[in-house]
């Protein structure tokens, strides 16, 4: 059979048949995308209020990043780590100084970038702290989310992500998110880091209390424990800020980064960290293959200059204040809070309201795509280049569909 006879059930009936069933996507089948919009196999048009979980701040298939791509994929795509390329040196210092910092480790997930964190701040404990071998502590905070690897599930609390996939990685513990005095009592001499999210995305667009993050500064700074801020999905634009700490006007000790690194053309993440806590690295101790790699380099230096020279992070805090102040307005049973910064916004239900995902099938019904997260919340998280206009065509259908039994 043809690709051009296959239409949405083919599509979806073979990938039912020969894919692993660990997603649930929505029932549209993508081919096209051009910044906000994207466009299914029948050649229906969407608004994109997701970006790929914020891996597309600058929308889809940017022009000046495809062709940065295009240009170093005819030249040298990959070196591995055994050999040095121009491109790495270039992406690094950009990087550091784009974001005040004097090392960059590059990886390809986040996950793999949370990875890095982890063990990176498990060796500083052992050769700078002085913790005792094998007695370092991380904490964590409830509700989060890093990944799906075997170590970063074994911090998680959300049975789903543990249930069959024991025994865990030893060395974590968890206190609540948004208290900082939770974090403060729960520091023992053997704690060497905290990680936390900005703003919890897959938790829910759960944002913390004002203060919260300059108060967990000081207290990480108090007890020599590293400030770790997971900013893979607020980073890089999304909450209106380069990074969601800057908000509160902090500086996190280890910073991880992905999604819109590479504006969604390739997998790319790095850490951030100065000599003192990046020095711990010896080479052979941590590293990727493809990690670092020149065309994904060339592409990342690409997408933070369109960041930049867009003032998409500008445009991301704009927009984003007239969306939550125009969600709160809809006069819905259904809606419990609406809740976020900048762009990565959550609308959550009532328990009566029947959940979240009917009402993201009904918005796709509508032309806008959109996820559920736990259930009862809606995320809204379009690419940072949409405009008002483009938010109000988005607003019609949102109230329309609100608004329904």
């Amino acid at each position: 059979m043809l690709n051009t006879q296959l239409h949405t059930q083919d599509y979806i009936d073979l990938e039912n048949q020969y894919n692993a069933r660990n997603y649930k996507p929505l029932d549209v089948v993508l081919e096209r995308g051009e910044g906000i919009w994207v466009w299914d196999v029948e050649g229906n048009k969407y608004l994109d209020f997701l970006s790929a979980y914020s891996a597309v701040n600058q929308g889809h298939a940017h022009p000046r990043i495809l062709n940065a791509m295009i240009e170093q994929a005819t030249k040298l795509p990959l070196t591995s780590r055994a050999f040095r390329n121009n491109q790495l040196p270039l992406l690094a210092k950009q990087l550091c100084e784009l974001l005040g910092y004097q090392k960059m480790l590059p990886m390809n997930s986040g996950a793999e970038a949370v990875e890095t964190a982890i063990k990176m701040s498990r060796k500083w404990g052992y050769k700078v702290k002085g913790v005792p071998e094998g007695k370092a502590e991380i904490i964590a905070c409830h509700g989060n989310f890093a990944g799906r690897t075997t170590t970063i599930i074994s911090f998680s609390d959300e049975p789903q992500y543990q249930d069959g996939f024991g025994p865990f990685t030893p060395g974590f513990k968890l206190v609540p998110y948004g208290d900082a005095e939770a974090l403060q009592a729960a520091i023992t001499p053997n704690t060497v880091a905290f990680i936390v999210e900005p703003i919890q995305g897959e938790g829910g667009v759960i944002v913390p209390p004002e203060g919260y993050l300059k108060r967990v500064r000081e207290i990480c700074t108090q007890h020599n424990v590293l400030l770790i801020t997971d900013e893979v999905q607020t980073g890089l634009g999304r909450t209106g800020r380069l990074l969601a700490s800057h908000w509160e006007e902090i500086r996190a000790d280890v910073v991880t980064l992905g999604k819109a690194l590479s504006g969604g053309f390739y997998p790319v993440s790095a850490v951030l960290a100065d000599d003192n806590i990046m020095g711990v690295f010896h080479p052979g101790d941590h590293g990727s293959t493809f990690g670092g790699n020149p065309l994904a380099a060339a592409i990342a230096r690409e997408a933070l200059h369109v960041l930049i020279d867009e003032r998409l992070p500008e445009n991301a805090d704009a927009m984003g204040t007239y969306l939550m102040t125009s969600l709160r307005q809809i006069n819905s049973k259904h809606i419990k809070e609406v809740r976020g910064k900048g762009l990565l916004i959550g609308v959550e239900l009532n328990e009566q309201a029947g959940g979240a995902r009917r009402f993201c099938e009904a918005l796709m019904h509508e032309g806008l795509l959109c996820k559920e997260t736990h259930h009862t919340v809606v995320r809204f998280a379009p690419p940072l280049t949409i405009t008002r206009d483009e938010i109000d065509w988005a607003l019609e259908r949102i109230e329309r569909v609100f608004m329904m039994d």
